[in-house]
């Protein structure tokens, strides 16, 4: 079998997930780059480790930058650090206004308080970054690799990290907007309403998003060993808790050739793993992926994959 409906125009995000070291990187860039064929592709990597630079053998980070000798494929390493200072610049009017209006910090403690990181926004600016890029609307297909599977499902519930903190947010406005109406009658929402509303109206469209199945298509990579089987089912099964669900499943690794006797008792070792994933996934089409005798990095060794992926065998 091999990866279906990728070429859909209603499709927009194709996010791969997995274990780590299953090849989900290697399999998000060799779909990128079958996918620029026809579309307008960016790959973002959201995986702090970023392996994409490897990969394409060339350096990316957080800047979109074309890919050598393909006008069609772009790609940036999102940094979630730097992704937050974006962010704090681009609104520290609204946000100071916020802490001014719903605390009791002076512009010291604020000044310094936004200089300071937050737990669990990694993803969340991760997150936001992606939704960025797709509003802007100049690419077709944007294609994610994610880190390990801990950090994929953060970043799957970022959206509600973000509601939570905006309804704190909201209660702390509420309680100033009760003061400001009861001593001058009236109250005029100001920048950091508008900028809570704009939050809160990205939160919907992530949520939207994520879980229209004709927009995005969550891909898991899994390979044969018990370990990776048992952390994909549980990982489709937290995907589900949250309306998102998979069409299909990459199984990457697989031994072929039985042409030594090192391969021989790989591939007899494989098969119940094989048989089981059949079984587990019995409602996913699943795509086999051979094992590869060497390091799959580089275009040529990319394009070798993409027979696999996109090619009936």
């Amino acid at each position: 079998m091999a990866l279906a409906g990728l070429e859909n125009n209603d499709l927009k995000l194709i996010i791969f997930g997995g274990k780590g070291g299953v090849g989900k990187t290697s399999c998000a860039v060799a779909a990128a780059l079958a996918l620029s064929v026809n579309f307008k592709t960016l790959l973002i990597s959201t995986d702090p480790a970023h392996s994409v630079s490897d990969c394409l053998e060339r350096q990316i980070g957080f800047n979109v930058v074309k890919v050598d000798g393909n006008a069609n494929l772009s790609a940036i390493e999102v940094v979630a650090d730097e992704a937050l200072s974006g962010f704090i610049n681009e609104h520290q009017g609204e946000l100071k206004k916020l802490l001014e209006t719903s605390t009791n910090l002076d512009n010291e403690d604020i000044d310094e308080m936004l200089t300071l990181s937050i737990p669990g926004i990694d993803e969340v600016m991760s997150f936001k970054t992606i939704i960025d890029f797709i509003e802007e609307g100049q690419y077709d297909k944007y294609v994610v690799d994610t880190a390990p599977t801990g950090h994929a499902l953060r970043l799957i519930s970022s959206p509600k990290l973000l509601d939570e903190w905006i309804k704190v947010a909201a209660r702390m406005r509420w309680k100033y907007r009760y003061m400001i109406t009861s001593f001058s009658g009236s109250y005029q929402p100001d920048a950091a309403d508008t900028f809570l509303l704009s939050l809160k109206k990205t939160v919907k469209k992530i949520e939207s998003l994520l879980k229209d199945n004709h927009k995005c298509e969550f891909i898991p990579v899994c390979i044969p060993e018990a370990m990776a089987i048992m952390e994909t089912n549980r990982l489709l099964a937290d995907l589900c808790k949250s309306e998102i669900f998979s069409r299909q499943i990459i199984v990457n690794n697989v031994m072929v050739s039985d042409g030594c006797d090192f391969c021989k008792r790989r591939k007899a070792g494989q098969l119940p793993y094989l048989q089981k994933i059949t079984e587990i996934f019995h409602d996913l089409n699943i795509v086999e992926v051979p094992m590869f005798a060497e390091e799959i990095k580089g275009i040529e060794t990319l394009n070798k994959l993409n027979r696999f992926l996109f090619v009936k065998n």
